[in-house]
C-alpha cells in the first residue's frame, strides 16, 4: 500500500476598497472596511500516481467559466486532472463572487459601469484565480506523509431552517432578532423542514502529530455580517481562524447544503448576532471530535459526473409579462439618484427572462457532481444551493459513516428546492435565474450522488 501524502496552504484574497460584495439582489454594495480577511485555501493529496485537490474560497459564488479556467491552469502547471479538483465557495455574503451569476450572459442592456447588477466584479477575478493557483502550488510543494482520521459531533444551536410556514399558508423567512414583541412571532405556524446538526471533521496528520490540514463541514448560510458593506468570511472564516490558532495546519471549511438554512433562530429573543461566537462554538466541537479521533493510513479516489437536468416550464404569458416590465422601463430603473439600487420588479422580470433565455439556449442544464474519497470519508460536491434535505438523504443512504456534503462547487446554479417546498413557493422557489430547475431536480441529483458514493465505498467493503 502506498503512503498518502498531503500538503496545504492558504493565500490572501481580501479585496480592495470598492470591489462589489455579492449576495444581494440589485444593490450596489462596494467593500468599505475589512472586518476579517478572505483566503483561498488549497489541499493537495497524492497516493502513488494519483492526485486530487480541493480549493476552498472565502467567496459568495464561483462561476463555471472561472472554475474551468482554474482547472485548466492547474492541469497545465501542476498536472491535476480537472475532474480531480474540487473548487468550492463557502458562500459568505460579505465577499465578492468569482464571475457573474445574477443575470444570464444573453441578457442585454447592462452597461459595463453597472456590471455589479450581474452579480460579479470582473476587476477582482484575476486576483482570485492567481492566488488560488498560488495556494495550490504551495500545497503541492509542501506535501509530506500523513495519516487520516474522520469523525463527527453534533451542534444544533447555530443553524435553523429558514422557511417558516405562516398562518395563511405562505412562506416567510425569519430575520435577525425576534419579530413580534413579547408574544413572539405569532404569524409563524411552524418551520417547514429540518436542519443538519452534524459537525464533520477530517484530519490529515503528519508524522510529528501536527495536522497538515483539516476539512471542516457544517451547513448554514454565512450571513451574520450581511448586509453590511464589510468584508468578512463570516462563520467559516471564524471557524478556520479558531482551529488554526489552536491546532495549526491549514483548516478548510466546506459548507454544506444550506439553501434553506440560516443562522438566525426564529424563536430565541435573546439571540445575539456574532459570526465569531458561531465559529468558536464549532471550533470547540471540532476540538472534541479531534480528541476522540483515531488516525490511520488511508487512500484516495474520486468520481466526477455531469448529468443533464430539465429546466422548469416557462409559460408564454409569464414570459410576455416579464418582457412588458423590461420594455416599459426603457433602461435600468434605479430607485435612487446615486444609481445604487434597482427596482425589485425590474430585477424579478430580468431574472425570469434570464432563466428563460438560458433554458432556450441550452435545452437542459449540465450539472456536475463530484465525490471524493479520503480515507474512510466521502465528500460529495454539489453545485448550487441544494436544500438540506439532499444532504440528509445522501447521508442516510451512504455506506460510509463519514459522509459530508459540500454545496456551491464548480458552477453557479441557484436554489435547488425539494418538491414539497416548491409547492409552497417562497423566495427560494419563485422562478428566477437563481431558481430555475424542474421540480424533480433534487431527487435526480441525490440519486446520482448516492450511486457515486456507493461506487467509491462498495457495500460490504
Amino acid at each position: 500500500m502506498t503512503t498518502l501524502h498531503a500538503g496545504a496552504a492558504q493565500t490572501d484574497i481580501t479585496p480592495a476598497a470598492g470591489v462589489q460584495l455579492a449576495g444581494d439582489i440589485g444593490r450596489y454594495r462596494p467593500a468599505k472596511l475589512v472586518l476579517d480577511p478572505l483566503y483561498a485555501r488549497a489541499l493537495a493529496l497524492r497516493d502513488g500516481e494519483r492526485a486530487l485537490a480541493i480549493i476552498a474560497l472565502d467567496l459568495c459564488i464561483v462561476s463555471k467559466p472561472q472554475c474551468r479556467r482554474i482547472r485548466a491552469l492547474a492541469a497545465e502547471r501542476h498536472g491535476i486532472e480537472p475532474d480531480a479538483l474540487m473548487i468550492h465557495a463557502t458562500q459568505t455574503h460579505t465577499a465578492p463572487g468569482l464571475g457573474h451569476f445574477m443575470l444570464d450572459d444573453d441578457f442585454p442592456g447592462i452597461p459595463e459601469d453597472y456590471a455589479w447588477i450581474r452579480g460579479g466584479d470582473p476587476a477582482y477575478d484575476e486576483l482570485v484565480i492567481a492566488r488560488a493557483l498560488d495556494a495550490l502550488g504551495q500545497a503541492l510543494a509542501a506535501m509530506r506523509p500523513v495519516q487520516v482520521g474522520a469523525g463527527s459531533g453534533i451542534e444544533g444551536r447555530y443553524a435553523y431552517n429558514r422557511r417558516a410556514v405562516l398562518r395563511d399558508g405562505s412562506i416567510g423567512m425569519p430575520w435577525k432578532g425576534w419579530q413580534g414583541g413579547k408574544l413572539g412571532p405569532t404569524d409563524i405556524l411552524y418551520v417547514e423542514g429540518p436542519m443538519d446538526p452534524e459537525v464533520g471533521v477530517l484530519c490529515l496528520r503528519g508524522d510529528d502529530l501536527h495536522p497538515v490540514a483539516m476539512l471542516l463541514n457544517y451547513a448554514c448560510h454565512p450571513v451574520h455580517v450581511f448586509p453590511q458593506p464589510l468584508v468578512s468570511a463570516d462563520w467559516p472564516g471564524a471557524w478556520c481562524a479558531a482551529m488554526r490558532a489552536r491546532f495549526g495546519g491549514t483548516p478548510m471549511v466546506l459548507n454544506g447544503c444550506c439553501g434553506n438554512i440560516n443562522p438566525w433562530p426564529p424563536f430565541d429573543p435573546a439571540y445575539t448576532e456574532d459570526h465569531r461566537v458561531m465559529g468558536q462554538a464549532l471550533a470547540e466541537m471540532a476540538g472534541n471530535v479531534l480528541a476522540a479521533m483515531t488516525c490511520a493510513p488511508g487512500t484516495i479516489d474520486w468520481r466526477a459526473r455531469r448529468i443533464h437536468l430539465p429546466f422548469r416550464d416557462f409559460p408564454a404569458e409569464e414570459v410576455a409579462r416579464a418582457r412588458a416590465v423590461i420594455d416599459a422601463a426603457d433602461g435600468i430603473p434605479f430607485t435612487d439618484d446615486a444609481h445604487t439600487a434597482v427596482s425589485n420588479e425590474w430585477m424579478a422580470a430580468a431574472s425570469y427572462l434570464s432563466a428563460y433565455l438560458q433554458a432556450r439556449r441550452e435545452g437542459t442544464f449540465e450539472y456536475e457532481i463530484q465525490v471524493m474519497r479520503i480515507g474512510d470519508a466521502a465528500f460529495v460536491g454539489l453545485p448550487g444551493e441544494p436544500f438540506i434535505e439532499a444532504a440528509l438523504w445522501i447521508k442516510e443512504a451512504s455506506p460510509t459513516r463519514w459522509t459530508y456534503v459540500v454545496h456551491m462547487i464548480s458552477q453557479y446554479v441557484g436554489y435547488i428546492p425539494s418538491r414539497e417546498a416548491l409547492r409552497r413557493g417562497g423566495h427560494e422557489c419563485a422562478t428566477r435565474y437563481w431558481a430555475k430547475l424542474a421540480p424533480d431536480a433534487l431527487d435526480i441529483i441525490t440519486a446520482e450522488a448516492t450511486a457515486m458514493v456507493r461506487e467509491l465505498f462498495p457495500l460490504g467493503e
